[in-house]
């Protein structure tokens, strides 16, 4: 039988544990051109950028054909954004500019002004404005550039007017508030915490409909007030229960675990066997004369090496840390850790969820 795992509650905002249901962000999207590259644009090849930019010149007034442009200082991008909750009409916010074609860089260049649609194709905003890398790319062709991270991703900060808000509404009555994490226990101990301090004459304002939702109403004291009443929900303190969980990357050997995880009295034998073939050639030469043919010999060697199993007792109330640091202490390796977490969970000695990323 495993040990018990009974862990002191941490206390944390409510603000931290739950997200409102109707309050989201909307991520946008739009195609535009960017200009001024000094010649580090798209090429002959990519099509669409000489037609996106024939067709601004058509509405600007200016007619010219799209096999007739080499406009090497232009790259057509994707933009993207993050619209946030209840943003108006005026508001900036950052984008993300990344090239579509085969430009080099983005470095220097200007965006033009680009719509960004949401999902439904309504646009919210618009964006212009001068692209920032975090890279760039530093050479005279023929092999001998230097290029650092993406050149051919950028930023503009605030670099997009919001046009339109978005469809959001917020109740005036009541308010369903969606755990980030789906778990009884927490359901559980918010509706306690909200109705020890909200609730009043009229009985709890607060009630868990299951594991992921708990609706609040909102108190007859704060009717008019919702936001108020929002603003003190968030900074509750709830004593959160966490599942002990142990998180594995077995492509890294990255462990991470909680130092409160305890396992059961076990006995642990761990040992390498090693199995090494090599095979090494050798030439055979006949004597002078002997009428023999020169011939390469394979020589094959098999060597087995197999280290002694190292041995380690764990008492009962001993935690993960403390195995983890006893088997480094005797040169385990991280996929060493990972095997014996991994057969102890089998063997019924970890009172703890394994997963594996």
């Amino acid at each position: 039988m495993g040990a018990e795992t009974d862990v002191a509650p941490a206390r944390t905002r409510l603000k931290e544990l739950i997200a409102l249901e109707g309050v989201r962000e909307n991520q946008l999207v739009g195609y535009g051109l960017v200009v001024g590259l000094a010649g580090a644009g798209d090429k002959r090849q990519t099509v669409f950028s000489a037609q996106t930019l024939s067709n601004m010149l058509e509405r600007m007034g200016v007619s010219v054909p799209p096999t007739a442009l080499q406009a090497k200082n232009t790259a057509a991008v994707m933009v993207t954004a993050t619209l946030g909750p209840f943003a108006q009409a005026g508001t900036r916010i950052d984008t993300t500019v990344a090239a579509m074609g085969d430009a080099t860089t983005l470095q220097g260049g200007l965006l033009i002004m680009t719509p960004l649609k949401g999902a439904n194709g309504q646009v919210y905003a618009v964006a212009q404005g001068p692209v920032v890398t975090g890279g760039f790319v530093a050479g005279r062709g023929g092999g001998n550039n230097q290029t650092v991270n993406h050149p051919t991703t950028g930023r503009i900060p605030n670099g997009a007017i919001v046009e339109l808000s978005p469809p959001m509404t917020l109740a005036s009555d009541h308010f369903r508030l969606q755990l980030k994490r789906s778990d009884f226990s927490n359901a559980s101990r918010i509706t306690h915490t909200i109705n020890r301090q909200f609730a009043g004459n009229d009985g709890d304002v607060a009630r868990a409909e299951n594991p992921s939702l708990v609706v609040v109403d909102v108190p007859p004291a704060y009717k008019h007030r919702p936001v108020e009443f929002l603003a003190h929900l968030e900074s509750l303190a709830i004593d959160v229960d966490r599942m002990a969980k142990i998180v594995i990357n077995e492509r890294t050997g990255t462990i991470a675990m909680g130092k409160e995880v305890r396992i059961g009295p076990v006995s642990i034998l761990h040992g390498n066997l090693t199995v090494e073939v090599e095979t090494s050639f050798a030439v055979s030469q006949p004597p002078a004369l002997s009428g023999g043919e020169t011939a390469v010999v394979p020589q094959i060697g098999v060597g087995v090496k197999e280290e002694k199993a190292r041995h380690l007792d764990l008492k009962e109330g001993a935690t993960v840390e403390e195995l983890v640091r006893a088997l480094m202490a005797i040169g385990s390796t991280p996929r060493d850790v990972i095997a014996i977490l991994q057969n102890l969970q089998a063997a019924g000695a970890l009172d703890a969820e394994i997963e594996v990323i």
